[in-house]
Order: C-alpha cells, then structure tokens, then sequence
C-alpha cells in the first residue's frame, strides 16, 4: 500500500513539473522515488518519510542552483535598469503628440518619447534616459538641446 501511495506522489510531482517546467516538484519526485524504495525494501514508514524529506531537501538545495544555471537559458537578461541616466542620441525627431522618435544607445536603436508630452527633440540631439517603459525609452532632454 505504501509503494502505490509513493507511485502516485511520483506520478503528481512529474505532472505538476511537466505542466510548469520550472524545475520546482522535479526533486521531490525523487525524494517520493527514495522513499517508494524504501518501502519495496521493507523498511518502515518512519524511513520512507525521512528518505522522501532528506532526498528532496538535499537535491533541492545542492542541485537546483546548478539545474537553473545550465537550463533556464531561455530567459532573457536585459538589464534596463542600467540603461537609466545614460545618454543617447536621437535619430528621428521625438514628438509625443506626433508619435515619433527613435534614438540610439549602446548600438542599438529605440523607440524613443519623451518625459513631458509638450517637449520635442530634433535628429542628433542627445537626451538622458529616465525610464524605461516596456520597449521605450523615456527621455529627459539635455539643457542645451531643449525645444518646446
């Protein structure tokens, strides 16, 4: 009885990581795999939870920081946060009320608005970033390039 209860845990925790594919059950269903072990071996019910708990507990903090590093390379690292305060140039005319401007920072080219919709940046400007909002950089203007 206490093998199919261990086999249904199993079952549980590889539907659960097959549903969310975030390495989160994977180690428990090894620890429920230890435990089932346990008890096709014969030993008692005080072993089988100890073995489940162990088990888990050790792989969960001993391997799941090298699983996450080497397997969840799909996510992308962008870093924004360093973006703000940086200058950049602008490369077509920012114009909230118009809806258009584009600038470049560190090689590459953003849809660009500014911070106040009544400022307007001409072509090869520079501006400061002073957020970021989804896929658009939010500029401030420098002293010198201002236009109202």
């Amino acid at each position: 009885m206490e093998v199919l209860f261990w086999l249904g845990l199993i079952v549980i925790f590889l539907i659960i990581e097959a549903v969310t594919v975030g390495l989160a059950t994977i180690w428990f269903a090894v620890g429920a795999l230890a435990a089932m072990l346990a008890a096709l071996l014969g030993g008692g019910i005080f072993l089988q939870i100890l073995l489940f708990f162990l088990v888990s507990l050790v792989l969960l903090f001993y391997t799941r920081p090298v699983a996450l590093k080497y397997f969840s390379d799909s996510k992308l690292r962008t870093n924004y946060e360093n973006t703000i305060g940086k200058t950049v140039k602008i490369t077509e005319r920012v114009d909230n009320i118009s809806g258009t401007g584009t600038a470049v920072l560190n090689g590459q080219e953003w849809t660009a608005r500014m911070q106040k919709d009544d400022m307007i940046m001409e072509k090869g400007a520079q501006a400061k970033v002073a957020e970021v909002k989804g896929v658009k950089l939010i500029l401030t203007p420098l002293e010198e390039d201002l236009q109202s």
